[in-house]
């Protein structure tokens, strides 16, 4: 039994894939001829990088105004090179995801921009082949994670009712947004701790 669970929702940064962002920030430094603390500053603490995973700028403003914060005129191609060098697919998550598959329907809901969507098949090429098309931005949504119109708006587009959905996500402030819609979520911190998780939900055969 599944205990009424008909999906699972999956973040995809440090959960699905390993994300190292000083990675991504030294390859946008290097390009740029500028340091890391730097290009940090100009883009996530300045709070740029949050206007792109809202959806406040599209994908060619962000774009952009990356650049522009920069201080470079960084090409799309730069950027999702720099994107895809800081992540590693989790091939354990990955093989849970696969088998769980079996059971349920799965989806990725993660705080980015478009562009994310648009490239995965460069940037994790792992996931196209078990998600399909259901691989979802905050910014198509207009609004990010934990923001609970996010997830509500996300399972409309998945058609399917948030109490029959198991969320999961690194970030202990997503896992509390997702409860607050209405979801069953969980806060990953390892492989095994969701494997458990999941079993105890009855959505691993075998188990």
């Amino acid at each position: 039994m599944t205990d009424g669970i008909k999906l699972v929702l999956f973040d995809m940064d440090n959960v699905l894939c390993n994300y190292d962002r000083g990675q991504r920030v030294a390859c946008l430094a290097e390009l740029a001829g500028s340091s890391s603390e730097l290009v940090h500053k100009a883009i996530w603490d300045s709070g740029f990088e949050s206007l792109g995973d809202s959806g406040a700028l599209d994908a060619a403003d962000y774009l952009r105004g990356f650049g522009e914060r920069m201080g470079y005129p960084l090409s799309l191609d730069e950027w999702v090179e720099a994107r895809r060098r800081s992540m590693q697919a989790d091939r354990a998550m990955l093989e849970i995801a696969r088998r769980l598959r079996e059971t349920v329907d799965i989806a990725v809901l993660t705080n980015n921009t478009t562009l994310v969507a648009d490239h995965i098949d460069t940037l994790l090429p792992d996931l196209r082949p078990l998600f399909g098309t259901r691989i979802y931005t905050s910014a198509q949504f207009k609004t990010a994670k934990p923001d609970p119109r996010c997830y509500r708006l996300c399972l409309t587009e998945l058609n399917v009712m948030p109490e029959t959905v198991l969320f999961v996500d690194d970030l202990p402030a997503n896992v509390a947004g997702a409860r607050e819609a209405g979801l069953f979520a969980h806060h990953h911190t390892s492989v095994e701790a969701f494997r458990q998780a999941v079993s105890a939900h009855g959505l691993l055969q075998g188990e």
